[in-house]
């Protein structure tokens, strides 16, 4: 006898049958997915069966062995690998429209232009062709065509593809909102990064990868600053023939709901907070326990995708993202890349340093990358070496710096922040020019009151909150 589960599935096949705006691949993933969620397939793990992975699991960066010194060396490393960005986001957090990549972090340079100048620099340097992939999704893949245009005389190959687009599931009757006459881009979403293993197999660009001798692809966020090429990595990997690597870093009170790695039956396997038994979350989150949090720079061997996508074995956790468009609740199914690590062979986790993780997911975070604190070296963010404290400092800024365009407004320079300790910011504050500020300072203006700080003002270890503080 059919279950109500047997129905919704019946049902849902025959309308996403109908779909005519996406592919056969596409629908028989949509269809794999949500037959999996329904099963109630999921992960469970075993608290007491959770060990601490050795150093031989996640291995320290600093173990690592040097580069080979030859420039031809170097070149034949290179020459075994392509970079692939994570470019599917908008910059609509951050109050931008189009591509989260095209904002501009420093120097007039968007996140697109330095990653291109960082590859331009490794391809001149070694005579190396290392190819840009970037995976779009159908919000970003119109606008990022128009943008890499520019790069057309550049010595980079760039590659684009789409990830999936699958159909938003409407949670009163499991059927797809698109086939319900929403067939604008509300009906539809990215079913998330771990999506990006069978669309670089069914767009043909890990055939014409592997055709070209390439073996590794490094993916990683697009608006992570640190996640540049490291040869030291990649050596490292095609030397021990690991077939994924996950980087990882020591985790800080900011990122305590980060995953983590774990050997777990003896596998590496990622851990996310939403994983966790309840009685478990508070030790998850400390930082005593679980010390390594998962950057998303992440570097894959692509013979190994082949063999698991053609499998169908890449059967990562799927995480629902519950919705709603114009009063409908609705459901989007999605992965993590960095889930699939438990099904490639000899994975393991690099424990590298925080420079590598330098994400830029607020203005707060603009606000550290276009101060002092950074220099910009071919195409690469470096940290100020005047800085003593190997932290960050917290910077907190209220919804008035919330949209880009706000946040350059309040300021006429960015200003120096190489000894800051904390920052809070709220209310109606303005900068003025080559402003200093040290130790630890707030700044929040009363309702109704303009607060403007002069120009090559000092202030260290303040609380401000009104012109007769300054």
């Amino acid at each position: 006898m059919a279950t109500a589960t047997d129905n919704n599935l019946s049902n849902l096949k025959s309308a996403v049958a109908g779909l005519e705006q996406i592919s056969e691949n596409e629908k028989s993933g949509f269809i794999n997915l949500v037959s999996r969620y329904l099963s109630g397939e999921a992960q469970h793990v075993e608290w007491s069966k959770i060990q601490t992975p050795t150093d031989e699991v996640v291995v320290p960066y600093d173990s690592l062995a040097p580069t080979p010194g030859g420039s031809s060396e170097i070149k034949n490393l290179l020459d075994k690998l392509v970079v692939l960005k994570l470019n599917g986001g908008l910059g609509t957090t951050m109050g931008c429209t189009g591509p989260k990549s095209v904002i501009e972090v420093r120097d007039g340079l968007t996140f697109l232009d330095l990653i291109v100048i960082q590859i331009e620099n490794l391809n001149s340097k070694y005579g190396s062709n290392v190819p840009l992939l970037l995976m779009n999704s159908f919000n970003t893949h119109d606008d990022t065509q128009k943008i890499i245009e520019k790069y057309q005389n550049s010595n980079i190959e760039i590659h684009t593809f789409n990830q999936s687009q699958y159909p938003r599931l409407v949670v009163d009757d499991f059927l797809p909102l698109p086939s319900k006459g929403r067939t604008d881009k509300d009906g539809w979403y990215p079913p998330g990064h771990g999506d990006v293993f069978p669309s670089l197999s069914n767009s043909g660009k890990l055939d014409a990868l592997l055709s070209q001798g390439k073996e590794y692809v490094f993916v990683a966020n697009s608006d992570n600053l640190g996640a540049i090429v490291d040869l030291k990595i990649l050596n490292h990997l095609i030397e021990h023939q690991n077939e994924y690597c996950m980087e990882v870093t020591p985790k800080t009170l900011a990122d305590v709901k980060g995953g983590t790695l774990i050997s777990y039956e003896e596998r590496v396997q990622l851990l996310e907070i939403a994983q966790v038994p309840d009685e478990h979350v508070g030790e998850f989150k400390s930082i005593e326990k679980f010390k390594i949090f998962n950057t998303n720079n992440l570097w894959v061997n692509l013979k190994a995708i082949k063999r698991l996508v053609e499998a169908d074995a890449l059967k990562m956790e799927i995480i629902p993202n519950p919705k709603e468009v114009d009063g409908v609740k609705v459901l989007q199914l999605e992965t993590a890349a960095g889930a699939a690590i438990r099904f490639f062979d000899k994975a393991i986790g690099i424990n590298v340093p925080r420079s590598r993780f330098l994400p830029v997911k607020a203005s707060s975070d603009l606000l550290l990358v276009q101060s002092d604190l950074y220099t910009l070296e071919d195409g690469s963010v470096i940290r100020n070496k005047a800085r003593t404290n190997p932290e960050n400092p917290s910077i907190e800024l209220g919804p008035e710096f919330k949209k880009v365009s706000n946040f350059l407004s309040r300021f006429k320079s960015i200003p120096s922040i190489v000894e800051l300790d904390s920052l809070k910011v709220a209310g109606d504050v303005w900068f003025g020019a080559g402003v200093i500020l040290k130790g630890k300072v707030s700044i929040v203006a009363k309702s109704g009151v303009k607060l403007e700080i002069p120009d090559g003002a000092k202030i260290a270890n303040k609380e401000i909150n009104g012109p007769e503080d300054l």
